[in-house]
């Protein structure tokens, strides 16, 4: 019995491979300082707030974008009258989910497919990728060039937090070991705190809550936070 309580305790850790808040605006920051030209520099910036903005929003996989196409997304009138869409994704063991394509997601969408000279919406069974690759047949990227450009993200996160002095080196190390599946971790820690467990179960596919529960960072922080305020043994200094 002690064993199997041991199993179980060791089977779910916590999920430290996650951007905070502070770290995340400097991502977001880092992506928006991308330059814009020449063209090709303007194709790689608008590449790279596309990507960034489906990890994050979409709380996608890279092998998830790399399967889909831009034919995935849908639009469906709900009971409510209400237009939603949609992106229909393969996740692992070839389960296909639904991923709410918010109306933030939907923008992006556009601004990005107007930089590639496409028109604004894509229509049911267009198979353009859902990352275009900047030279070369539209064919899906491989996971490695869409790591490689969140890679490239991270490195100059990590630049800019070092730039404001040696008390952001932690920080900085911590972004550049950052992936494309820390994006993933960072949405679902993100997402916990706002919205049902079993929101985020959903959206990012997971096949039961326990899983989704180890984003539950907040909690953590404020039982820490609430037991630092009024718990002390209260030791005279001598």
């Amino acid at each position: 019995l002690a064993l199997s309580r041991r199993k179980r305790r060791l089977s779910a850790p916590r999920v430290s491979r996650f951007l905070p808040m502070e770290q995340w605006e400097v991502v977001k920051s880092a992506v928006q300082a991308l330059p814009t030209v020449p063209e090709r520099a303007r194709q790689h910036a608008s590449r790279s707030r596309w990507l960034v903005s489906l990890l994050y929003i979409g709380g996608l996989r890279v092998s998830e974008i790399c399967a889909a196409t831009m034919g995935a997304f849908f639009s469906q009138r709900a009971s409510d009258g209400r237009e939603r869409w949609w992106l229909e994704v393969l996740g692992k063991g070839g389960k296909t989910r639904l991923v709410p394509a918010t109306g933030e997601l939907m923008t992006e969408l556009m601004r990005y497919r107007r930089s590639q000279g496409l028109s604004p919406l894509p229509v049911e069974g267009d198979g353009m990728p859902l990352v275009i690759p900047l030279i070369g047949p539209h064919k899906p990227m491989a996971r490695s060039a869409l790591h490689e450009v969140l890679k490239e993200i991270f490195r100059a996160s990590a630049a800019r937090l070092r730039a404001q002095g040696p008390e952001f080196e932690a920080a900085a190390a911590h972004l550049e070991a950052a992936s494309a599946h820390w994006v993933r971790h960072t949405a679902g820690s993100h997402l916990s705190e706002k919205a049902d467990l079993k929101v985020v179960r959903d959206n990012l596919g997971h096949a039961n809550i326990s899983t989704t529960s180890i984003y539950l960072h907040a909690e953590d922080d404020a039982r820490h936070d609430a037991t630092s305020a009024v718990h002390h043994v209260g030791w005279r200094t001598p």
